[in-house]
Formats: structure tokens, C-alpha cells, sequence
């Protein structure tokens, strides 16, 4: 009966000296070191992030050989102007574009892409960069001649859909 009583009384104790040691462990408030730097944008958000740049652009005249939103962009040049925005060279020669990154099936091109115009791929006419893959086409946004930079469903252009060669991926691991 003693040890009954001892329990009664110990156990409720045992209980509340845990508690008040638990209360009072030290908390440690996390600091941030500004000499750290932030982890990099997952690939899908830099890619949605370089897409909805390139569409601020649109209405940007065209200008033969332009690579500047002040002065006017060529196709390549609108293109390799994107892209050096967020850290990714590419050349400002659509022939030159046409053979940088990996190609990619035109099924599973991805917002960011390039998509590679022409007749053959040793006659490189004009590149483009993807907004969008949906069922109903690829829309890109790109640097015309006739109208600067615009987006438009490639796939369902009568004058764009036979010239399509390839898409590029040039932002994922090369």
C-alpha cells in the first residue's frame, strides 16, 4: 500500500518537472547570413520567369542584326537578349542557335526552348522561343520582320508550320 501512495504522489511530480524542463530548454532562433546565397530558382520557375519576360517585349520593332529593347531586336537577337538576362549565353546567330543546347522533340519542347526555323538545318531562317506546348500548338513569342516582337501558335500558322525543324533546349542541363 506504501509504494501505492508513493506513486500517486511521485508520478504527477515526475510529470511536472518534465514539463517545466522541457519549458525552459533554450530556443534558437535561426539567423540568416547575408554571405550565403539564396538556392537557385527550380528550372520550371526560371523557365516561367524568362517566358514572361520575353512577353514585356512584345511590341519591340524589328531591326536586321538588333540585340536592344531600345533599338530593335533580330530574331536571334531577341532571343540571346532573353536569355543573357538571367545568365544564359547563347549565341546571337540564329545558325549559330540552331546547334547550341539539345534538341528536342517538338512534342515535349518547354517554355524557354527554342524553336529552330528553315528549310534544312544548313539553312537557318529564324528562331523562336516557346510560351507555351498545349494540344492545340506551340506558342511562341519572336522578333518578325513585318511585325517585331509578337507571340503567336506557330502550329497553326500556314506560313510558320512548314518551316519548323527542331526545338532547343537551352536553359536545362547541356
Amino acid at each position: 500500500m506504501r509504494l501505492k501512495r508513493y506513486f500517486i504522489f511521485i508520478l504527477p511530480l515526475l510529470f511536472l518537472l518534465i514539463l517545466l524542463l522541457s519549458l525552459c530548454t533554450p530556443v534558437r532562433k535561426a539567423v540568416e547570413s547575408p554571405s550565403l546565397p539564396s538556392p537557385p530558382p527550380s528550372e520550371a520557375r526560371l523557365r516561367r520567369d524568362i517566358v514572361q519576360y520575353a512577353l514585356q517585349l512584345r511590341g519591340t520593332p524589328y531591326r536586321y542584326a538588333g540585340k536592344e529593347p531600345t533599338t530593335g531586336f533580330d530574331c536571334s537577337g531577341f532571343t540571346s537578349y532573353v536569355l543573357r538576362q538571367f545568365g544564359i549565353e547563347v549565341s546571337p546567330a540564329s545558325a549559330l542557335q540552331a546547334r547550341e543546347g539539345k534538341a528536342v522533340p517538338l512534342s515535349r519542347v518547354q517554355p524557354g526552348d527554342i524553336i529552330v526555323f528553315g528549310k534544312n538545318l544548313r539553312n537557318i531562317q529564324h528562331v523562336a522561343m516557346v510560351v507555351e506546348n498545349r494540344p492545340e500548338g506551340i506558342i511562341v513569342v519572336h522578333s518578325t520582320t513585318t511585325r517585331g516582337v509578337v507571340s503567336e501558335n506557330i502550329s497553326a500558322s500556314s506560313y510558320w508550320k512548314p518551316l519548323i525543324l527542331e526545338g532547343r533546349n537551352v536553359i536545362g542541363p547541356r
